[in-house]
């Protein structure tokens, strides 16, 4: 029994990089706009670093957009809009 062995050259002429991503996050959407975190909050154009996510000390995550309107529109103490703790951002 005779064995051969082909082998083959293929020569890259161009190449295209695709990337993708994500925050990694507790919820796909902010607990105030409703908009997924991968997008961005209604006032940016463009999700990214532009449209960042801000976590509490309770774990809640919203678009820095978002909760910083929030906590402006509190009139006394300023509380997480999903559980009502004190706000505190997570360092």
């Amino acid at each position: 029994m005779v064995q051969t062995h082909f082998t083959m050259k293929v020569k890259i002429k161009c190449w295209n990089g695709v990337a993708s991503w994500l925050w990694v996050a507790n919820d796909e959407n902010c607990g105030i706009c409703r908009m997924a975190f991968n997008g961005c909050c209604p006032d940016c154009k463009v999700p990214g670093d532009d449209c960042p996510l801000v976590w509490g000390q309770c774990s809640h995550c919203f678009h820095m957009h978002c909760i910083l309107k929030w906590l402006n529109s509190q009139q006394v103490q300023q509380h997480c809009p999903m559980c009502r703790q004190e706000w505190k951002f997570k360092e």
